[in-house]
C-alpha cells in the first residue's frame, strides 16, 4: 500500500512499491549505480540473489542490465539522473533503444536527482537535459511524476509494459497531489482544475508552480487550467487532445532547457498535428549552465521558471 498520510521522496515511495512487488514477483531484479537507502538495505538482505550494486559504473549498469533482460528479468536500475542518462547514453541507446526493436526487454531506469532537485550540488549533479534526450530515442519511454504517489504507482506499469523506460525522480519530498484521487496511469495525465481561455501543461515538480500560478490566475480573473503530463509517451492522444480543444492558449512549464526538444517540442509537434488552433507560450530555463546557490525557489526565478517568473510571462502573453 502506498503511504497517503505524509509526503515523503519519490525514490522511498516507489522503492517501497517495488520491494512489495518483488516478494510476489521472481522475475524483478535490482541494480544499483553505488546509490543506496533504507529501502535498498532491506531488499538487498531480503533479495540478496535478485540485487546487485554495479558501482560507479553506468555504462556496464546498462550492459549488466540488457543481460539480464534479455534472460527473462524484469530489471530497475537505480542512479543519479544525469549519470544514468548521460554517462551511458551510447549503451542506452544501443543495447536498449535499438535492441528492444528487435528483441524482448523490460529495463526500467531509475534517475534520482531532475532539474534542480541537487540544489546545493551543482550543475553536475543537476539534470535540465535528460527530457529532451531521452525522449530523443523513439522507443524509451519516459515518465516525470509531481508526488510520490504517482511515482509509487509507476511500478505497476513499469512491470506489466514491456521496452526500455526511463523515470525521472525529483530528490525532495513534494507535497502530495493525489492522496484522495489517483491518477490515471493509461490516461498518463491528470486535470487539475479547467480554464476559460488558458491551459497550463507542466510535467514533474513544475506541476506544483503551475497550480500556484493558476491559483493567481484565477484571483485576478483570467481562470487557468492545469494538465499534469507524467508520461511523456505513454498518454492517450485522443484524450488529451479533447481536452486541450477548448483552449485559445496553451502554456508548457518544465525544468528543463527551453527550446531545447523537451516537453515544449512534444505539445508544439502535438498540437500542430492534431491541428489544435490555440497560441503557445513555452516556458523552460533560459540561459545556460548556473553556478548560483540558493534555494530552489530563487534559483528558478533566476532562469525563469519560478512562480513570479511564470505569472508575469503569462499575464504578459495574455495581454
Amino acid at each position: 500500500m502506498i503511504d497517503t498520510t505524509k509526503s515523503q521522496a519519490m525514490r522511498d515511495a516507489f522503492l517501497a512499491q517495488l520491494l512489495s512487488a518483488m516478494e510476489s514477483d521472481e522475475r524483478i531484479f535490482f541494480l544499483s549505480a553505488d546509490f543506496g537507502s533504507p529501502v535498498l538495505d532491506k531488499m538487498r538482505t531480503q533479495f540478496s540473489d535478485r540485487f546487485l550494486n554495479m558501482g560507479i559504473a553506468e555504462q556496464n549498469l546498462i550492459n549488466v542490465s540488457t543481460g539480464l533482460s534479455l534472460e527473462g528479468y524484469i530489471v530497475f536500475a537505480y542512479a543519479i539522473a544525469p549519470f544514468i542518462t548521460m554517462r551511458c547514453y551510447e549503451q542506452t541507446r544501443v543495447n536498449l533503444a535499438l535492441l528492444s526493436e528487435v528483441r524482448d526487454l523490460n529495463v526500467n531506469l531509475v534517475g534520482v536527482g531532475a532539474g534542480y532537485s541537487y540544489v546545493v550540488s551543482g550543475p553536475t549533479h543537476q539534470c535540465l537535459e535528460d527530457l529532451s534526450i531521452m525522449r530523443t530515442m523513439p522507443t524509451m519511454q519516459v515518465y516525470s511524476p509531481s508526488d510520490h504517489i504517482s511515482a509509487a504507482m509507476l511500478v505497476e506499469p513499469c512491470i506489466a509494459h514491456k521496452g526500455p523506460k526511463y523515470l525521472r525522480f525529483d530528490v525532495q519530498a513534494l507535497p502530495m497531489l493525489y492522496a484522495e484521487t489517483p491518477p490515471d496511469m493509461d490516461q498518463g495525465f491528470y486535470i487539475h482544475g479547467t480554464g476559460e481561455k488558458i491551459c497550463i501543461v507542466a510535467t514533474g515538480y513544475m506541476v506544483h508552480t503551475a497550480m500556484a500560478v493558476a491559483k493567481r490566475l484565477n484571483e485576478t480573473g483570467k481562470q487557468a487550467g492545469v494538465i499534469d503530463l507524467f508520461s511523456l509517451s505513454r498518454f492517450s492522444p485522443e484524450q488529451l487532445k479533447q481536452t486541450l480543444k477548448p483552449y485559445s492558449a496553451i502554456v508548457t512549464l518544465e525544468e528543463g532547457f527551453h527550446g531545447r526538444g523537451g516537453l515544449d517540442a512534444l505539445i508544439t509537434t502535438f498540437a500542430i498535428r492534431q491541428e489544435l488552433s490555440a497560441r503557445l507560450l513555452t516556458i523552460g530555463v533560459e540561459g545556460g549552465y548556473r553556478f548560483d546557490l540558493g534555494t530552489r525557489e530563487v534559483l528558478h526565478e533566476n532562469v525563469g521558471i519560478g512562480a513570479n517568473a511564470v505569472f508575469e510571462k503569462i499575464t504578459k502573453f495574455m495581454a
